[in-house]
């Protein structure tokens, strides 16, 4: 590729640091995971709590429980998302109720929440999609009336903010970031779920690790005491490696730099590409913060080039692209739900052109050029 449509940040310290978790003689959860979680919590702010896990899916299925979401329960999820925000409620015996998006944010649309809400329903899950930070005080008012949880999935949105107040620092039940490969911050795989509800951290802490009462480091750096535990619940095996996170404590450190080189390419793409056939993604609200975590455009229904043209001739020059999302109700699983047969309107509209530009913080200003050249010759 000769642009591809992401490429890592990752420096010398990150290096450093896994070599010195290598040499350590720990690799599990341990001292590295709780500098991590630490340093995590301390940059939200807020008075949160932060528990690593091995992946955003994994926070989201501990939140989800630790909320008490089981068999019967109804959960509002947006359609255009990633199907982990819809699949981590159905493990747990609930029914996720699809929800069309804002034709602008595609965030969820509450008016569309509000139609499908049923007295089974326990919560609401808004995706920043993107990394435009949702409004949480729209969300937290409407979840107060109905009587709702809110779980965030924030999967984007590091360190995306609203009225400069971080997301993960909201006063919602709780929320979850993703540490994947591409993300606004690395550890190849990984999450974090914050909380500011201790009864929430306490809870997913034992289930994180098998439902033990003790992790694994304090009971291997206690003489004698290695085996001397309890099991309080039926747990999975959600807990973050050292190693994973030496890296991301490293990444931490740079979030503000990654974003800046992310915004940077974002702002340059919403000058050049002003005048195409094309719906660009929306700004930060005001005093706001975009996380700019995807660059996701709308090609027009009456433009020269389709979107899977357009895809193709984007291919044979070189440069990655990709789609997000498919919309689940358009998914072979999630389609013989229940509500997936009924309308989403903005969601079909946007994924019929629906095409994500590469973006990523070490991107150059020559890199840009070649994605917007090509976007004026096809489309100009």
């Amino acid at each position: 590729m000769s642009v591809p449509f992401f490429r890592p940040s990752i420096g010398e310290n990150e290096v450093l640091a896994a070599i010195e978790v290598l040499r350590s003689g720990w690799l599990t959860t341990g001292r590295k995971c709780q500098e991590f979680e630490q340093n995590f919590a301390e940059f939200l702010g807020g008075g949160v709590e932060a528990i690593a896990v091995n992946s955003a899916t994994a926070g989201l299925h501990l939140a989800a429980e630790a909320c008490g979401i089981g068999p019967g329960d109804e959960v509002l999820v947006p359609t255009l998302t990633f199907t982990a925000s819809a699949a981590v409620f159905q493990h747990l015996g609930a029914e996720p109720v699809l929800v069309d998006v804002d034709p602008v944010t595609l965030t969820i649309d509450l008016a569309d929440a509000a139609r499908r809400l049923t007295p089974r329903c326990k919560a609401i899950v808004p995706v920043h999609f993107g990394g435009w930070p949702c409004d949480l005080d729209a969300i937290g008012a409407f979840a107060r009336e109905h009587g709702l949880k809110v779980i965030e999935d924030a999967a984007h949105a590091l360190p995306a903010h609203r009225h400069g107040r971080l997301i993960g620092a909201w006063d919602t039940d709780a929320c979850v970031f993703s540490f994947y490969a591409n993300k606004t911050i690395t550890t190849g795989e990984g999450g974090m779920l914050v909380t500011r509800n201790p009864e929430i951290a306490r809870r997913a802490r034992i289930m994180r690790t098998h439902g033990l009462d003790r992790d694994a480091f304090d009971r291997f750096n206690r003489v004698g005491a290695s085996w001397s535990y309890d099991i309080v619940a039926p747990g999975f095996k959600y807990n973050l490696t050292d190693l994973a996170a030496a890296i991301g404590v490293e990444q931490l450190r740079r979030v503000h730099e990654f974003q800046q080189g992310r915004q940077a390419i974002a702002e340059y793409y919403l000058q050049s590409l002003a005048g195409l056939p094309l719906d660009l993604p929306p700004p930060a609200p005001g005093n706001g913060l975009h996380s700019w975590h995807l660059f996701p455009i709308r090609v027009h229904a009456g433009a020269r080039r389709s979107r899977d043209e357009l895809i193709g001739r984007l291919g044979d020059a070189g440069i990655g692209v990709s789609v997000h999302y498919r919309p689940l109700h358009q998914m072979s699983f999630w389609r013989g739900r229940p509500g997936a047969a009924g309308e989403f309107p903005h969601a079909d509209r946007y994924f019929e052109g629906a095409l994500t530009l590469p973006l990523f913080p070490t991107m150059t200003r020559e890199e840009a050029d070649q994605v917007i050249s090509l976007l004026h010759d096809e489309l100009g």
